[in-house]
């Protein structure tokens, strides 16, 4: 039954739509909060609050870089999900347009 806990639990992860547009960025490359804040045009503390369930869902993982939090995709020993992130519609043109030099935050 543990796993079956597991599994649900990341379901209702990605049932929430802010946290699977947050995915699918992170699907293109790593990303920080600043970034992510600037491309879905949401505060801070919100980003945060749905990186803290996608972190503690074991979904993304953080690197710190000096004071900056990065953030990326941490499902390489969740082979249910790739198949399902082959699905999550493309973001890449939306993360090019956006970096940490253009925002004045990271570099």
């Amino acid at each position: 039954m543990p796993e079956i806990e597991k599994l649900s639990d990341v379901c209702k992860l990605l049932g929430d739509k802010m946290r699977l547009t947050i995915l699918s960025l992170l699907k293109e490359r790593e990303l920080c909060v600043y970034e992510i804040v600037e491309l879905i045009q949401t505060s801070q503390p919100n980003v945060s609050q749905h990186m803290r369930k996608l972190k503690a869902g074991g979904l993304v993982k953080e690197a710190k870089k000096g004071q900056w939090v990065f953030y990326s995709l941490n499902i390489e020993d969740k082979p249910f999900l790739h198949e399902f992130f082959q699905y999550l519609p493309s973001q890449k043109e939306n993360v090019n347009a956006v970096s940490c030099k253009d925002l004045n935050c990271c570099d």
